[in-house]
């Protein structure tokens, strides 16, 4: 009869400890309310909690990255368009998160989601799709202050993707095209002009030199002579031929 009322004592006092110890892990800090009211901050470990009187929300203090859905949007030129982000954040002030907001974790959702469509619409979309980084910190720096009041810390807010209409898509490509087209043209361009420069520079030189000219076509004889299946047809140059002149005069 002892064994079995230790043996209950000892459940009981097992099912007392089970009931009132909540663990705190290294990641967590817990927020202690006492009859209601707030009153303290638990770090990590056991923690005695009296079930009736006094209860204890945890808060994930790590940081969270939050997929922030497609938003439809209309840039300042307007344009719509589909934009969607990730948001990283992370608890700064525990007992804030839980006494200032119902649940942060969805307040942080709704307040990334307008602040993203008002950033969007107060540029066009050149910038958009140029300046993306600038308009992520211009959201992360806007959903930080707004968020302060909750305890909450914006690490970083990215921008993933950014969906046009198709018919924008047809003409973000072909100006995309035409600009190449226009690189390439110049480019040729300039390329014939060195080439002109330079065949200039190497006339005026063989036209300076006495007998280059000569040279420079018994050079071009030899070159093309190495092919037997070529065919030459040599137009004598009339300097050569008054050259003969003289010499038979």
């Amino acid at each position: 009869m002892n064994i079995f009322a230790a043996l209950l004592w000892l459940f009981i006092g097992i099912s007392v400890l089970v009931a009132i110890i909540r663990q705190v892990n290294q990641y967590e800090k817990g927020v202690f309310f006492t009859i209601g009211k707030f009153t303290a901050i638990k770090e990590p470990g056991w923690r005695i909690v009296i079930p009736i009187f006094q209860s204890m929300q945890k808060v994930d203090m790590r940081t969270k990255a939050v997929d922030v859905p497609e938003q439809k949007a209309i840039t300042k030129d307007n344009i719509s368009v589909g934009v969607n982000a990730v948001i990283y954040y992370r608890v700064s002030d525990a007992a804030k998160a839980i006494l200032e907001v119902e649940d942060f974790i969805y307040a942080m959702s709704q307040l990334a989601q307008t602040t993203m469509r008002n950033a969007v619409g107060e540029v066009e979309l050149d910038e958009l799709l140029a300046q993306r980084d600038k308009i992520s910190e211009r959201i992360r720096n806007v959903v930080d202050v707004a968020s302060d009041p909750w305890g909450i810390k914006v690490m970083n807010v990215e921008l993933k993707d950014i969906a046009l209409p198709q018919d924008m898509e047809r003409t973000i490509a072909k100006q995309a095209e035409a600009e190449r087209e226009k690189r390439a043209v110049i480019i040729r361009a300039e390329g014939e002009v060195i080439a002109a420069e330079n065949m200039s520079k190497a006339a005026h030189t063989l036209a300076a030199a006495p007998g280059a000219l000569h040279l420079r076509t018994l050079q071009s004889i030899n070159d093309i002579s190495s092919d037997q299946s070529n065919t030459i047809v040599f137009a004598v140059p009339l300097e050569v031929l008054r050259a003969l002149e003289k010499i038979k005069s």
